[in-house]
This record gives structure tokens, sequence and C-alpha cells, in this order.
């Protein structure tokens, strides 16, 4: 398995369906890290520019897109951007 850093960045304009879909979707991702394929999620903390960083395990690029298009967020059109890309960390717990 490969690890990927995937960057969400939300639609500011609709801050309000992202938090009523909140529950949804920390749910959805709960239920990936239980199954091992989600590693680490978290917020950026810049709120003129929300977003978060996921970690995820997958075998290949599509994957991970396959798997995270049942994001809640995702399936409500919530997310503007997101890309991933495999990282190898080097050093760190994750190495």
């Amino acid at each position: 398995m490969t690890l990927f850093a995937v960057e969400y960045a939300y639609d500011i304009a609709r801050t309000q369906d992202t938090e009523t879909l909140r529950p949804q979707h920390r749910a959805f991702l709960t239920g990936l890290h239980e199954a091992g394929v989600l590693v680490a999620y978290g917020p950026w903390l810049d709120a003129a520019a929300p977003g978060a960083l996921l970690l995820v395990h997958a075998t290949n690029h599509d994957e991970v897109l396959k798997t995270l298009d049942a994001d809640p967020f995702h399936r409500a059109h919530l997310i503007v951007r997101r890309t991933a890309r495999a990282w190898q960390p080097v050093i760190g717990q994750l190495s």
C-alpha cells in the first residue's frame, strides 16, 4: 500500500452546508480510519482558505479518489478542489 496526502479545499460560500453535513463527513472518515484506510485527518486552521489534509492508504491514485468519492462533502459538492499525491515519510512515526 502507498500512503497518499490528500488536500481538500472547501467552498467558502457554503459554510452553513459544510457545518450541517460535518457529522456525516466525520462519521464517514471515522469508518475509513477504523478500516485502516485513513491514517489521519484534520482541517486547516486558516479560516480564509477552509479545507483539510487527509493521509490515506491505497494501492494507487484512482483508488484514493474512488474511496473518497463516498465522502458526504464530496457528494454534496462542498469540495471545490481535491488533490491526491503519493507521499513517502522518511522521518517520524509514519516512516
